[in-house]
């Protein structure tokens, strides 16, 4: 089995402020949801703070939670409604086939690998001198965050493939025709105005709705942790079934533990009825 869960959270409380601002504390929270939690089992999470005075936490899990912590130390446990929905994740997986089109939202960190950094933080100074203590050549490289919106937005297009969709292009409708031009002797009364050419690199069905640097320590005395991360919003397009079950089930991207890498889905505007 497979459940996603959504928990409301109540910024305004003590508890709340370390979980919103601490992605260790909040992974934390969540794995303490889970009391037959297996090393085995992937679980993703994301934060979603749409709304600021009342922001969500998402948890795709395999093992079926108990939020009740959660919703007492830091949502409204006396009040109305549901604090933690947990809903079966397979009435979702069942509609997934080739050609189906939805909304989604990801938050993912995108990265990219390289051998020469341009800035070597005190951590990757290290590394390298403790291989140049043993005689080795270099690390096989360093994984580094896109910085840039273009960069995360590239990340994302050039791995849509291999995770079993793409995002369409967005569809421009030919422009309208302007007024017609004067008749001339060189221009008789039936000539047709002249066509804009289609872009040949139109923009796509995505944007990023929030860009964050996230750093903190891993533990009180632990290494220091920084990543990137960029929520994209946006329509995608189903090619490859499996490919996009497991991307679903597993994530997209690094930083997993930290908030990264859950992609969720929603039916399209037009076609809910």
């Amino acid at each position: 089995m497979t459940y996603l869960s959504r928990i409301r959270i109540n910024p305004l409380r003590a508890a709340s402020r370390t979980l919103l601002s601490n992605p260790r504390a909040l992974h934390a929270a969540v794995m303490g949801g889970l009391p037959d939690h297996t090393d085995e089992e992937r679980v993703l999470w994301r934060l979603d703070p749409d709304n600021p005075h009342r922001p969500h936490l998402f948890v795709l899990t395999r093992s079926r939670p108990d939020w009740t912590h959660v919703v007492e130390q830091v949502g409204w446990p006396d009040a109305d409604g549901e604090h933690a929905a947990v809903r079966d994740y397979a009435p979702v997986l069942d509609q997934l086939a080739v050609g189906r089109e939805f909304a989604f939202r990801l938050t993912a960190s995108p990265v990219h690998n390289t051998r020469t950094p341009t800035k070597l933080t005190p951590a990757q100074a290290e590394r390298i001198a403790a291989h140049a203590e043993v005689g080795n050549e270099r690390p096989r490289g360093f994984r580094l965050g896109h910085r840039t919106a273009s960069a995360q937005l590239d990340w994302l297009l050039g791995r849509t493939s291999r995770c079993g969709f793409d995002i369409p292009a967005v569809h421009i409708e030919a422009a309208a025709a302007g007024p017609q031009p004067h008749a001339t002797a060189t221009a008789p009364d039936c000539a047709e105005p002249p066509r804009r050419r289609p872009d040949p690199n139109p923009p796509f069905e995505v944007r990023i709705t929030a860009r964050h640097r996230h750093s903190f320590r891993k533990h009180e005395k632990g290494h220091h942790v920084v990543f990137h991360s960029a929520t994209f919003e946006g329509r995608l397009r189903i090619t490859d079934t499996e490919l996009f079950r497991t991307s679903l089930l597993t994530g997209i991207g690094p930083s997993k533990a930290y908030g990264c890498g859950l992609l969720t889905l929603a039916p399209l505007p037009e076609s809910r009825g």
